[in-house]
């Protein structure tokens, strides 16, 4: 759920953002979710690279979304056969939003909770997941603390994927040493990178 760059359009409708879902079971369903600071979904093009990416990895996966603002990414897994999922959020009327898409979809197998990602990380009980995905807000220290959180607290499967947004380049982030860097690109100002976990 990212900071927007400053001067990436939102898309608006109606007074809410619309996102549309590119792959899968769902693909070209349209939703709408609320305006509001930082929320916007990661671009169509950066998630269909993004799920080619991931092609052969998402049918069956365990997905987490800390940060999953409009839900694009989460949205996007579920619909190409990710087996469950857990959504985080702090924003009321989005969580809201995603819990009624979910509804709409007939989905049961996402879960959103309406909950802090890092006092969630630390504090709750772990599960691994195998496809995590990281679109904090950025200048906020956030994407550092959580990838510590999920690798130092057990959230991670064996050889877990973990996707990156964010303002500096993906070798500078300092993030867990047994995540290799998979592939990376630059879309604007957001640099976005796919990690996959080996074991320490």
């Amino acid at each position: 759920m990212n900071r927007r760059p400053q001067g990436t359009p939102q898309r608006q409708h109606g007074g809410q953002g619309q996102l549309r879902i590119i792959g899968g079971e769902w693909r070209s369903r349209r939703f709408a979710f609320p305006d509001g600071p930082g929320l916007r979904p990661t671009p169509d093009r950066v998630r269909e690279t993004l799920f080619n990416w991931l092609a052969a990895y998402v049918p069956g996966a365990r997905v987490l979304d800390p940060f999953a603002g409009s839900g694009a990414l989460f949205l996007e897994a579920l619909s190409r056969g990710a087996s469950s999922g857990l959504a985080l959020d702090t924003n009321g009327e989005a969580a809201n939003a995603l819990r009624n898409h979910l509804a709409t979809l007939k989905c049961d197998a996402g879960q959103v909770l309406l909950t802090d990602a890092l006092r969630h990380l630390e504090h709750q009980p772990a599960t691994p997941f195998d496809l995590v995905f990281l679109d904090p807000p950025f200048h906020q220290d956030l994407l550092q603390n959580t990838c510590r959180l999920l690798e130092e607290r057990g959230w991670l499967a064996k050889d877990a994927w973990i996707y990156t947004e964010s303002e500096a380049v993906p070798s500078s982030l300092g993030l867990p040493g047994n995540w290799r860097l998979h592939r990376e690109k630059k879309a604007g100002a957001v640099h976005y990178a796919l990690w996959q976990r080996e074991e320490s």
